[in-house]
């Protein structure tokens, strides 16, 4: 299958410098436990270290994703199907790249076939993929979309982010219940009044539906 070369590449860090090894990041942490005022070497934290290590490796395993890739494997025997293809409530666990602090929500995606589909399993991993590293709401709404945009080439792609960060509700102004809402409109649903009503009634409002 002939798949056209994106227009965005993966990104890639800037600096040179080799990625530490698992027991630099330990020392880091064992560093930050004593900064905050506790001693790394009493009982409840020995382990905390390598704890928090692999929990990072989970956290973060989207800088080991390529979306490319994942949304490359497409299907053509569609028999002619052309209407909007939406996936509804895909859970968010992002972190904000200010505080490290936790990014919790939903995503809704919805894409205009032309010619091919993708696995809806496709979908969620590339929201992972750009979740699972260090973020703003913003430039990771737009990372999905531009990403299936440029693999599959549809009439238009729509992403809409529901989320709360833990870095507003927990320090700062400590404003719980705040959600922020971020939308990317590609295609037909920037340019379609219609296309793009249609899909914003498919999401609804998650307190229509007893969520949130």
């Amino acid at each position: 299958m002939n798949i056209q070369t994106p227009k965005r590449t993966l990104a890639t860090p800037s600096t040179t410098e080799p990625r530490p090894t698992r027991q630099d990041a330990e020392d880091a942490i064992r560093t930050l436990l004593r900064w905050a005022g506790d001693d790394p070497a009493r009982e409840g934290l020995q382990d905390t270290p390598s704890r928090v290590a692999r929990a990072y490796r989970e956290w973060f395993c989207g800088y080991e994703e390529d979306p490319v890739e994942i949304l490359a494997r497409s299907f053509e025997e569609t028999d002619g199907y052309d209407e909007m293809v939406v996936l509804r409530d895909i859970r968010l666990e992002s972190t904000c790249e200010h505080h490290m602090a936790p990014i919790l929500g939903k995503v809704h995606v919805a894409y205009l076939p032309n010619g091919r589909v993708v696995g809806i399993s496709k979908l969620a991993r590339v929201v992972d993929a750009y979740a699972k590293r260090l973020q703003i709401q913003e430039k990771m709404t737009a990372q999905i979309a531009n990403s299936i945009q440029d693999v599959l080439q549809p009439k238009g792609v729509a992403v809409v982010v529901e989320a709360a960060h833990q870095c507003m509700t927990t320090r700062g102004v400590h404003k719980p219940g705040v959600t922020m809402v971020t939308s990317r409109m590609l295609g037909a649903f920037r340019d379609d009044p219609s296309t793009r009503r249609e899909f914003l009634a498919m999401i609804g409002n998650p307190r229509d539906r007893g969520e949130g």
